[in-house]
């Protein structure tokens, strides 16, 4: 099995995106890239330099929904297999109904964060990305510990947080893992705030990722292969140094918290002063992610005041 990686422009902070092109058995693509112009020109370019077209391709198997490793979905053949996790299926059909939930689950999260009227119509969503994204539907699902047939040795591993829907790939026989966006050489992987799937809470991202991180530093990796910019060998290392800078945020979210009760919203504006105005629902997201994680471990409590959450220290 020849495992290629064809790294691909993205109008995103990331600028690149890596997919994979495996050669087995069958003709697998890991991730795809987004739906643009120059993204497709790029694949179609790297796939000509081993002798392909997309249209050869068999099978797409997806890291997780977001649109730069599932865009470019549209343009494979009806033929190809698409293979995610099931919880990939609203977002890349970009179901109606979901995104409308979406949209509404993010305007009522918003007022409960205390986000004023003026920011709301900036939304704490991110549907403005689907432009960039497909209309497809996945062909099978995978979850936790199924094998894919297209690639032997390899087995699905759940590893959510950045994205709910998100998978990696993990080969026992010597440590390798194709991991998307679960572990990354040099920045950290944003746990995005997503709607409940079956109703009832929202979810927890930083906790699921945190959960996740530990989960890899426990496993005999030897190397990821990532979604953006070069592999990861020293996975344990990366992983309690990501821990510990995420654990350092609490505590500066804490302290801002001991001096006065705060809206997330507040504590958004304070930890990220430059950029919150312009990348509101990513910052929001890091910003719940800590509040949570110091609610989780009971350094924080939370009082509702007219429907909006205030955070102060036990």
């Amino acid at each position: 099995m020849q495992i290629h990686c064809l790294p691909l422009p993205v109008p995103f902070a990331t600028e690149t995106v890596n997919t994979y092109l495996i050669k087995g058995d069958a003709l697998t693509l890991i991730d795809t890239g987004t739906k643009t112009e120059e993204t497709r020109q790029a694949l179609v370019h790297q796939l000509a330099q081993f002798g392909y077209e997309i249209k050869d391709i068999e099978t797409v198997v997806l890291t997780h929904h977001h649109a730069d490793h599932s865009g470019l979905l549209g343009e494979f053949s009806d033929r190809t297999n698409i293979v995610g996790h099931p919880l990939n299926e609203p977002w890349i059909t970009q179901n109606v109904a979901f995104i409308q939930k979406y949209e509404r689950f993010s305007a009522s999260l918003a007022s409960e964060l205390g986000v004023p009227e003026a920011f709301i119509e900036k939304g704490l969503s991110l549907t403005n990305t689907l432009k960039l994204a497909c209309k497809r539907s996945l062909t099978r699902s995978v979850c936790e510990g199924d094998e894919i047939a297209e690639l032997p040795g390899f087995r699905v591993i759940e590893t959510p947080g950045h994205a709910s829907t998100h998978i990696a790939l993990y080969r026992e026989q010597d440590g390798l893992m194709i991991g998307g966006d679960v572990l990354l050489a040099r920045i950290s992987s944003n746990p995005l705030l997503e709607p409940p799937y079956e109703g009832g809470e929202r979810e927890k991202p930083l906790l699921a990722y945190n959960h996740s991180l530990r989960r890899l530093a426990e496993m005999p990796i030897s190397r990821i292969m990532t979604g953006h910019g070069e592999d990861v060998t020293e996975v344990e290392k990366l992983v309690r140094e990501r821990l510990q800078k995420q654990q350092k945020r609490a505590e500066q979210v804490l302290q801002m918290i001991k001096k006065r009760p705060m809206t997330a919203f507040e504590v958004c504006q304070a930890l990220f002063p430059g950029i919150y105005q312009k990348q509101l629902a990513l910052t929001i997201s890091e910003t719940v992610g800590q509040l949570d994680f110091l609610e989780y471990n009971q350094k924080v409590k939370v009082d509702s005041v007219s429907g909006v959450l205030i955070y102060q220290s036990r």
